[in-house]
């Protein structure tokens, strides 16, 4: 309030929810749809051309795509769905995990700025991806009414407490968790990125706007904005690798013979 109540001119206007509200670039194709397909085609291109000339002693870029892969499908997939039936998965947990990971790493690259994420639109389609996969192979190994006992029913448990817990357990593996899945990666890149506006915006507002006496404090708002900058690309990397090993998790459960 200090800095706005001595500004010699202009007056502050604190970042929010508008702005991740992104004008039009051509007809109704936005910044963030953009970005959506130049992810993909990024994790595509980068992994086809790491591959192209495989070698033993690998390079870096080869270096990469190997512990990408082998992290994707040895650390996430093979220790959450199990080593009978983790192998066909591995493709959807590696490009969930890529994915994700690098349209959260858009919001730390100079120019682009913006986290996919951040749009909550992105994250439930990816959620709903996931949704359909692990009750879809949920309901292939159990059978339609298996499945529902599978989730619902947990053996060891009174029977009566079941009118409790069997409704419980149905909103949390159909509503929940998915739900769950999507408001964390999107909540995560939402408040990383408007955290790294306020110290941005601020620090531009008392550098060009505030009394001299003010100017100083832009050095600290620009500090711990690069600070924390560092802080995001750590959370946004831990974002994708969060999101790859729940839905392993939740696929793993679905296919396990126990509850």
């Amino acid at each position: 309030m200090g800095a706005l109540m001595l500004a010699e001119g202009g007056t502050f206007q604190p970042p929010g929810a508008d702005s991740f509200f992104l004008p039009p670039i051509a007809g109704g194709v936005t910044k963030p749809m953009v970005l959506v397909v130049a992810s993909a085609i990024i994790v595509g291109a980068y992994f086809l051309i790491a591959t192209r000339n495989l070698k033993l002693v690998p390079g870096k870029g080869q270096f990469v795509a190997e512990f990408a892969y082998e992290f994707s499908r040895n650390k996430i997939a093979r220790e959450q769905i199990g080593a009978k039936d983790f192998r066909p998965f591995v493709p959807l947990i590696f490009a969930l995990f890529t994915f994700v990971l690098v349209n959260n790493l858009f919001g730390i690259i100079p120019i682009i700025q913006f986290p996919t994420m951040s749009k909550i639109g992105f994250p439930i389609a990816l959620a709903a991806v996931v949704y359909v996969v692990f009750h879809g192979v949920g309901f292939a190994r159990h059978g339609f009414l298996g499945y529902f006992k599978h989730i619902m029913f947990p053996p060891g448990v009174p029977k009566p407490i079941y009118l409790l817990l069997a409704p419980i357990e149905f909103l949390q593996k159909f509503v929940a968790q998915p739900a769950a899945l999507a408001v964390r990666v999107f909540a995560a890149m939402f408040a990383g990125h408007l955290i790294l506006l306020v110290f941005t915006l601020g620090g531009e507002y008392l550098l060009l706007e505030a009394s001299v006496a003010f100017k100083p404090i832009s050095v600290v708002a620009f500090a711990f904005a690069i600070a924390l900058t560092f802080v995001e690309a750590l959370i946004q990397v831990l974002q994708a690798y969060i999101f790859a090993l729940l839905t392993a998790n939740f696929i793993g459960a679905a296919l396990a013979e126990g509850h």
